[in-house]
């Protein structure tokens, strides 16, 4: 329970220890009032369950998005492999980053075509 939903139970069972008589309006007030902080209590907890249940979500969602630091090691750089598919035999290939110059040729290794071949100039 809530801080503000235990007070609210003391204040209850205080108003019930004193046996107010709802015949009388001031003591109808009261009780009204009493029962009216109760729901409010209780819909403030629901709400905040529900808050924390959407800030889980938004946390999952924000690791699975960004995904930082998975692929890259301490100095930021890219450890992970690239994956191509050859334009040819359409294989997928994997291929290191910091080896990969696109000026030089790179023939692929299963049909021996070459992975980037140059576009016709128009």
């Amino acid at each position: 329970m809530s801080k503000l939903t235990d007070q609210i139970s003391f204040l209850k069972g205080m108003a019930e220890g004193m046996k107010l008589d709802p015949e009388q309006d001031t003591n109808r007030l009261i009780l009204g009032m009493l029962d009216a902080m109760g729901e409010l209590a209780a819909a403030n907890e629901a709400l905040s369950e529900y808050v924390e249940s959407i800030d889980e979500d938004l946390a999952d969602l924000e690791d699975d998005i960004y995904d930082e630091g998975d692929d890259e090691d301490e100095d930021g750089e890219f450890d992970a492999a690239l994956t191509y598919e050859c334009p040819h035999c359409h294989e997928e290939i994997e291929l290191d980053p910091d080896e990969l110059d696109l000026a030089e040729d790179h023939p692929c290794p299963n049909c021996g075509e070459e992975l980037f071949p140059e576009l016709p100039e128009e």
